[in-house]
């Protein structure tokens, strides 16, 4: 599948020309050449002799910018000086930092914020813990765990590699919710290091969003810090993915008219998001739900189950099916795939039926061409920002944490979960809803506060009834 220049590849070149030269004419046309894209030129100084400017060009990977530089270089009358990666800049020294939030001008001002004022406050909470929650950062923190085991599209690269993703996502977390999150990379991919680590950290935090940790280890981890801490653990990959994917499904239905109770779902992928997504379309009502993995449809009479593909086997599949993803998709209202690219063709989604739904996330390639669904689909959704539709995380988790942080919530529970995948639907009006737009847009204004209200109430709820 081709992929279009992205600003994720996006490169500035600064070249030298001569003055008088018509070299400055030839360079959008020597980009363009070899299909990349200028989205600036500025000329950064200007002499009698020579001019100095500086071209930024979007590119579609690093082997495609070179050859952007080297077609610019190649341009009678320029010199190439330097090369700089715009995504690698951002990066540069990391991307988030802590700031103070009071002033600290004079020793009045030192003294209350530090010692000897702050022995007061720290008496306080030793008094009574329940007060860090009021009196420290911890009522507006969240903990970015992972080891690194399963980042992105890029596996096992250990916790350095895995920094730069943790900082993007507290990043996310304060330009969406105003949440303080502060990325925690542990050098262990050991079950009871990783737990016995956040537990140690967990005082200092309201919430702990646990990240790129790969399953079935991640099933373990998530469940064992949720018996031991008085916080809520949240698995983004788990869980995110599939509040959001539930929302969308929810709208997607609205559009071709039918009941998510009723609908046939054929799902590709029993990792940790495939198992998640499973289990909320459950607990929202979906009842006829066929899973396959890698060896096909998972059923009671395999003999290769281990504990999580033995609850999917006893939950769902309900007429025993044996046989592969293909035959599962046949005749079904919706297929869900959250595992590899091109695992399905177009005569494979023709035999889906009428008004049938595609969601097929794989990242970068999903599980079939987008646009050979779309020949066959009412209802196309993929992990892909270049397509409508796109199901991102960014959706929900940071209006799910600040639901949870400002109900001073202990837990996470599948009724919170449901609360914001149908706020999140509800952002779409009945005005907006349509094939191409089931879901909105991560900037969308009021997405945040939706979600976190409805998670919040949800989060009391669930208290008052404990």
């Amino acid at each position: 599948m081709a992929t279009l220049p992205s600003v994720s590849y996006s490169i500035t070149v600064r070249l030298e020309v001569d003055a008088g030269s018509s070299a400055v004419g030839s360079l959008t046309n020597a980009v363009e050449q070899v299909g990349g894209m200028i989205t600036a030129l500025d000329v950064a100084a200007a002499g009698h002799e020579r001019i100095r400017i500086d071209v930024t060009c979007a590119a579609r990977d690093t082997e495609h910018a070179q050859a952007i530089v080297d077609a610019l270089g190649a341009v009678d009358g320029v010199a190439v000086h330097k090369v700089s990666d715009r995504t690698f800049l951002m990066h540069l020294g990391g991307k988030i930092e802590m700031s103070s939030k009071v002033p600290l001008r004079n020793r009045d001002e030192l003294s209350m914020a530090y010692t000897p004022g702050v022995a007061r406050v720290s008496s306080a909470i030793a008094a009574n813990k329940d007060d860090a929650r009021r009196l420290t950062i911890k009522r507006n923190s969240v903990a970015v765990v992972t080891d690194g085991s399963a980042v992105l599209g890029l596996g096992n690269i250990g916790p350095e590699a895995a920094m730069p993703v943790m900082e993007g996502k507290a990043a996310l977390f304060k330009r969406f919710s105003d949440i303080d999150a502060w990325p925690v990379a542990l050098d262990t991919q050991d079950v009871d290091e990783i737990v016995r680590a956040v537990q140690l950290i967990a005082p200092g935090f309201g919430g702990i969003n646990l990240e790129d940790i790969s399953a079935p280890r991640c099933f373990e981890v998530e469940a064992r810090l949720r018996e031991l801490l008085d916080i809520p653990v949240f698995h983004d990959d788990q869980h995110g993915t599939a509040i959001v994917v539930l929302a969308a499904l929810r709208n997607a239905l609205r559009v071709v008219k039918k009941k998510l109770s009723e609908v046939r779902i054929a799902m590709s992928g029993a990792g940790a998001a495939g198992t998640a997504i499973l289990k909320l379309l459950k607990h929202a009502g979906a009842e006829n739900i066929i899973v396959s993995d890698v060896h096909g449809a998972i059923h009671r009479g395999r003999d290769d189950l281990d504990d999580n593909l033995r609850w999917i086997a006893e939950n769902t599949n309900p007429t025993g099916y044996t046989g592969d993803l293909k035959g599962s998709v046949s005749g079904a209202d919706v297929f869900i795939g959250v595992s590899a690219p091109n695992v399905l063709g177009g005569e494979d989604v023709a035999e889906m039926a009428e008004d049938s739904i595609i969601f097929a996330l794989a990242n970068p390639d999903p599980e079939v061409d987008p646009d050979i669904a779309h020949l066959h689909a009412s209802v196309v959704a993929t992990g892909r920002s270049d397509h409508p539709n796109q199901i991102n995380n960014v959706l929900v988790f940071p209006g799910f944490f600040r639901g949870l942080l400002d109900a001073q919530s202990h837990n996470v529970d599948s009724d919170m979960m449901v609360a914001a995948a149908e706020a999140l639907a509800d952002v779409v009006t009945e005005d907006e809803i349509g094939p191409n737009y089931i879901i909105p847009s991560v900037f969308h204004s009021d997405l945040s506060t939706h979600v976190a209200t409805a998670v919040r109430e949800a989060a009391q709820r669930s208290s008052s009834e404990s």
